[in-house]
């Protein structure tokens, strides 16, 4: 028999549900959402976008196929998503404590206790997914012995959180790429990698305007575009000399917001595999992984840009492009690790994009 302590998550509106530990026994305060995928726990608690959230799993078994091997691969994590977990705190509903995999290394129990992550299992979380979906992500906090406060993270500029600190120089391909990393997850770099790009990733309040380069990438991240006004104007410079620019996730709200237009927070955002997009002017769908809480307004958008996908479940936007020009950008992840890869062919548009360009300068 495992040996557990109890805990409990307090929602803000007092709703309490209690449970039993398999991370750390850290109390700790965020954002619970949840997402729904089935797989891939790995590589979402080492996405960045969730700095500052308690994530809450709609599948119920977790931990059954452990933790990957800490390797590296072209100066990045083969399999993580980032250097460290990045989640506040998880909630499941069962925790395997057995796990077999080819490619697992420990535990998930051990990998939480080693960032300090508290992890609760045994709660119904169906009873707290139909909350969520009703009043929207909710603040809440898991707590043991000590009581604490809650905690707002989109009060808090996350990206300068999750942000780099320092340049940095990955392959040494023919077309050079500025990555601004606002959150940035590893896949989109090794995305980049295989189609022949240098990936200059600089932090997110960095000054890239004085580096050679032959398209800009502004990647994902967590929190409020609202916070990144000193990125949005470095943007606005690579629109003025119309060099190619792609955008994912947090990418598209701040290239939207480059363009002029406005963004908005979702209820209770879109956290999963498995989003349906369609193609503007098209009957092309797509299904999608995405993590974000907040939206482009596309009704905000200028005379010279479009949508690109629309979300068919809600019909918010999934992606803006210029009508003339060649930016473009998604609010879904085609890189999409772990996956699905359906819409991954983006990255080659981009890269056509800059040798395109290269052509004519």
């Amino acid at each position: 028999m495992y040996k557990v302590k109890q805990a409990k998550l307090t929602l803000e509106d007092g709703t309490v549900f209690m449970g039993k530990s398999f991370g750390s026994e850290k109390s700790v305060a965020g954002e619970v959402v949840f997402y729904t995928a089935m797989t891939g726990y790995p590589e979402s608690l080492t996405d960045p976008s969730y700095t500052g959230q308690i994530l809450v799993s709609t599948y119920p078994m977790i931990g059954n196929y452990g933790v990957p091997f800490n390797r590296k691969e072209n100066g990045i994590h083969k399999y993580y998503e980032s250097h460290k977990l990045h989640i506040s705190g998880l909630i499941i509903s069962d925790y395997s404590f057995e796990f077999s995999h080819w490619n697992a290394e420990k535990s998930l129990s051990d990998w939480l206790k080693e960032y300090e992550v508290p992890g609760l299992f045994d709660i119904d979380t169906r009873a707290l997914t139909k909350i969520l979906r009703e009043k929207g992500s909710m603040l809440g906090k898991i707590e043991f012995e000590d009581e604490i406060d809650f905690y707002d993270p989109n009060k808090e500029n996350l990206v300068a959180v999750a942000s780099c600190k320092e340049r940095e120089v990955y392959g040494d391909g023919e077309h050079k790429v500025v990555l601004i990393d606002c959150g940035v997850k590893n896949n989109i770099i090794r995305c980049l990698l295989d189609r022949g790009a240098t990936v200059i990733r600089v932090p997110w309040d960095y000054d890239f305007t004085h580096e050679e380069f032959d398209g800009l990438f502004i990647s994902n991240g967590p929190g409020d575009p609202a916070n990144c006004d000193v990125t949005v104007e470095y943007i606005k410079n690579v629109i003025a000399a119309e060099k190619p620019i792609m955008g994912i996730c947090l990418g598209n709200q701040l290239l939207a917001r480059a363009a002029g237009a406005k963004t908005y927070k979702l209820k209770f955002g879109h956290r999963s595999h498995n989003q349906p997009v369609l193609l503007q002017g098209t009957n092309k769908c797509y299904i999608t992984s995405q993590n974000h809480g907040f939206a482009v307004a596309t009704e905000t958008l200028s005379d010279d840009w479009e949508p690109l996908f629309t979300n068919v479940n809600d019909g918010t936007n999934e992606g803006i492009r210029h009508k003339t020009k060649p930016f473009f950008s998604t609010q879904f992840h085609p890189e999409a690790s772990s996956g699905p890869v359906d819409t991954e062919f983006l990255f080659d548009e981009f890269i056509k994009n800059i040798v395109e360009y290269k052509s004519r300068n």
